[in-house]
């Protein structure tokens, strides 16, 4: 018998927005203190904090505090992602392949334009046989918080576009991470690893409710999944996808949800802000800048965030359109659907982890990428919050519905 698809409920929506927006600006917060410590006279505690070591060596956790933020704080992030990707793509925006076929490919778009520019720009430097990779991610809470502040008589469906893109394009990256930067694979921690994924898995088709259960159990998923070489955020992506979503007959709200509304607060006001702090400390004097627009690697990862992402996600987002019309959100005119595809560009929290994946052994290499991803992520959010403020005037001083606007269509 076919289970009826249980829709995903307006406020159950519009709570996922408010706390991303207001993680935003947490996060945006944390960016400022990480730039003005790092380019400070207290310069040396800030590095001195950020690799300061601790943990059990005997297991291989004896990380830096800045590997804790970005192998573990980033492994709650992406938990909550892999959550919502898995209530997406079972009973929300992404679960039809009518309403899935848009936002997907505007991030196959969003992804593929700026990687093949990416590597235009850079070919030949070194480092950019992994840099490629940077200017693929979109980050959520950015891209949301800068919606919500600059675009708020824009129709719903923009959000939902946005959050459907940016669900697919963490998906995309989170495929990037785990095929591009994993180390070799050692295979007993990998099978410990898959052994604690079938458990989980099984304690969930059970209806096990247990926290003393499932909190060790991800713990040691996540230690089997670092020591396996794989990067170990993933082992976060994959429990969130093994959550069910579905309340059972009687329930109110399904696992998936539940854990949604207890750490989505602690992943958007905690443990990216936290990441943010350790990752975006980079020197941004101007010889930092000068070599930003000057030098091959950071110069790829500013174009590709730029200019790849709005050409990728707005060229194929109207191609899409022009051959599926149904496909288009309701409200949504051509000029909307641009301003929204430059929030593309805020690539921010994934693509500085990226950075610090793929230019591990070319560290001042690192450090100038991850400068190009702070400056091209601030001026896409600054050039889409102007467009969005342009289109939030139309639309709230419009006498008409925007689909009905000559000079608005995507023909």
């Amino acid at each position: 018998m076919r289970v009826p698809r249980v829709p995903v409920p307006v406020s159950e929506f519009a709570r996922y927005l408010r706390t991303e927006t207001v993680g935003g600006m947490v996060l945006l917060a944390a960016t400022a203190v990480a730039l003005i410590w790092a380019n400070s006279p207290w310069q040396d505690a800030y590095l001195a904090l950020r690799d300061f070591r601790f943990g059990p060596a005997a297991l291989g956790l004896d990380l830096t505090v800045g590997q804790w933020a970005t192998d573990g704080l980033l492994a709650v992030f992406f938990f909550v992602v892999g959550l919502e990707l898995k209530r997406e793509l079972v009973v929300g925006e992404l679960s039809s392949a009518r309403r899935a076929l848009l936002p997907i490919a505007a991030a196959l778009g969003g992804m593929v334009v700026p990687a093949g520019l990416a590597l235009l720009v850079g070919r030949g430097a070194p480092g950019m046989d992994q840099a490629w990779a940077i200017p693929v991610a979109t980050d959520i809470a950015f891209a949301l918080g800068v919606l919500a502040l600059a675009g708020s008589t824009l129709p719903v469906t923009a959000r939902i576009f946005l959050l459907g893109l940016a669900v697919a394009d963490d998906l995309g990256a989170i495929v990037v991470i785990a095929v591009v930067f994993s180390a070799g694979i050692h295979l007993v921690p990998l099978l410990v690893a898959v052994g604690c994924a079938v458990a989980y898995w099984f304690l969930q088709r059970r209806r096990v409710r247990a926290a003393w259960l499932y909190v060790p159990l991800a713990v040691v998923m996540w230690a089997a999944v670092h020591e396996a070489g794989i990067h170990a955020t993933i082992a976060g992506v994959v429990l969130g996808l093994l959550t069910r979503v579905r309340p059972d007959p009687g329930e109110a709200d399904a696992p998936a949800v539940r854990l949604e509304h207890r750490l989505q607060p602690w992943s958007a006001g905690l443990c990216v802000p936290v990441f943010a702090l350790f990752a975006a400390g980079v020197p941004l004097g101007a010889q930092a800048l000068r070599t930003v627009v000057t030098e091959p690697v950071p110069l790829a990862v500013v174009v590709g965030l730029l200019v790849g992402k709005v050409v990728g996600i707005f060229g194929v987002s109207a191609l899409v359109v022009r051959l599926v019309p149904a496909s288009r959100p309701r409200g949504l005119g051509r000029r909307d659907m641009l301003a929204v595809s430059m929030l593309g560009g805020v690539g921010f929290t994934v693509s500085l982890l990226i950075a610090e994946l793929s230019l591990a052994d070319l560290p001042a290499t690192a450090e100038a990428a991850k400068a190009a991803v702070l400056v091209a992520s601030a001026a896409a959010a600054l050039i889409a919050a102007a467009m969005l403020v342009r289109r939030r005037r139309v639309h709230s001083g419009a006498t008409t519905p925007p689909t009905s606007r000559p000079d608005d269509g995507c023909a």
